[in-house]
This record gives C-alpha cells, structure tokens and sequence, in this order.
C-alpha cells in the first residue's frame, strides 16, 4: 500500500495554482478582453427592458452567451411568452453541445464528480473552447482541469464586469458600435482555429464554415444555421481526415 506524503500533496497544489495562474494570463493576454468588449453590448438591452444592473451583470454569470442574451432581451422588449423565448435560447445554445463533447474528452477524469463536469461545460463558450482545445493537449492531465478554470473564470468576470460598463454607458455608446463590438467573437474565433490548424481537414472545416454559414442562414434560419453549418462541414472534414488515415495505415 501506498501513501502520499505531505510534501507530495504541496507539490500537486502548487502545480495546481500554477497552471490555474497560467490559464489566467493566457486569457488576460488578449482573449479575456475580445469577449468583455463583445458583451459591453448586453448592458444597453438590458436597461433597454428596465433590468436592473445587477440583472444584467447575472446574465453574464448565468447564460454566459452573448448571442442568448442578445435573443433574451430582444424577446423580453418585444413581448415574447416566456416559453417561446426560453426555446429559442435553447435552440441557439446547441452549438455548445459538440464543443462541450470534445473537451470533456480532455478534461474527464476518474472518479469526477458531477458538479465538476456542470462546472466545466458552463464555462465552455466559443473562445474559451477554441483557445483550451489549442493548448490543453499539450498539457499534462493534471494541469488541464485548474488551467481551464483559471481561463475560464478569468473571462467571465471580466465579461461581468463589461457588461456593468455598458449598463452605465448605455445611451452614451451607439447601438451600432455596441453590435459591432458583439462580432469581434467571431472574428476571434476565427482567427483562433485558424492558429491551431495542423493539416487539410482543418482548413477544409473552416473553409466549408465559411461557405456553408452563409447558405445555412438561408434555408434553416439564424435558429438552427450554425448547427448545421458544423454538422455537415465537420462531418465532411471527418470523413477525409480518416480516409487519409486509412490511406496512410494501408501503405504503412
């Protein structure tokens, strides 16, 4: 039987609080600051519909979507039932689904608890997934989980944060600057998954992403384009990527 020594324990702490700082400078170096300007736009539609700024920074918290918050306050100004409202939101959260699928894959680990994994999947957004599904890999195991809080966690507050500053800007910041500033995560995105492409069918996925978005958005509506875009772009890129798996095993 084995035992860990109190010496042992320190060391994985510090290792530990290490890897969360490291998650927090990596965000604090540009990512954290690209989501906090997109969601400084949140703030005017929430005094928009008379929330309070305490409610609009818990939207932040909560939903964690800029584009949910976008849809929620828009129904709640445009008289939408609750139900149909909460459907929509639903509906535009999916994406979060296959992102949330494939970093778990990195970040499950034995005996985990459910709250754990609640925890995780809360804080996967676009960015913090396209950014952790870049680093996390070459990381050590145990250095993943408190890397990706730290990011994350960094993210979110200073997200909060922006949003309390567009609540107390709202009238002074023009509602096309605000809309603007909610595509700077796109844009991030973007140029994230670009840097972390290895081969073809990563480029091929993100150059069918960009085909495909504009045709989905037409004939399956801003609810269900981006799930669609994904399923069949990436499905695409998939299948070739192992094809010239197999290509190469049967040579080999």
């Amino acid at each position: 039987m084995t035992s860990t020594t109190p010496s042992a324990v320190d060391d994985n702490k510090g290792q530990h609080w290490g890897a969360a700082l490291e998650g927090i400078k990596d965000a604090l170096r540009l990512p954290a600051w690209v989501v906090a300007a997109a969601l400084i736009g949140v703030g005017p539609l929430a005094q928009a519909v008379g929330h309070p700024i305490g409610a609009a920074m818990a939207s932040t918290v909560f939903v964690w979507a800029g584009p949910a918050q976008v849809l929620f306050y828009g129904g709640l100004g445009s008289g939408m039932a609750y139900p149909a409202l909460a459907f929509v939101i639903g509906l535009s959260s999916m994406r979060f689904l296959p992102m949330t699928m494939t970093i778990m894959q990195m970040l499950r680990r034995p005996n985990q608890s459910i709250l754990t994994q609640f925890a995780i999947a809360h804080f996967v957004t676009v960015t913090v997934w396209a950014e952790c599904l870049r680093r996390l890999p070459d990381m050590r195991v145990d250095d993943r989980i408190p890397y990706f809080f730290g990011f994350g966690v960094t993210c979110l507050v200073l997200s909060t944060f922006s949003t309390a500053f567009g609540f107390v800007l709202a009238g002074a910041v023009p509602i096309h600057f605000a809309a603007g500033l909610l595509f700077l995560t796109p844009v991030f995105f973007t140029c994230s998954i670009s840097a972390g492409a290895r081969d073809l069918p990563d480029w091929l996925a993100i150059g069918m992403g960009a085909v495909l978005e504009p045709l989905a958005l037409h004939f399956a509506g801003p609810e269900f384009d981006l799930l669609v875009t994904g399923l069949v772009g990436g499905t695409v890129a998939f299948m070739i990527k192992m094809n010239r798996r197999t290509r190469v095993g049967t040579v080999g």
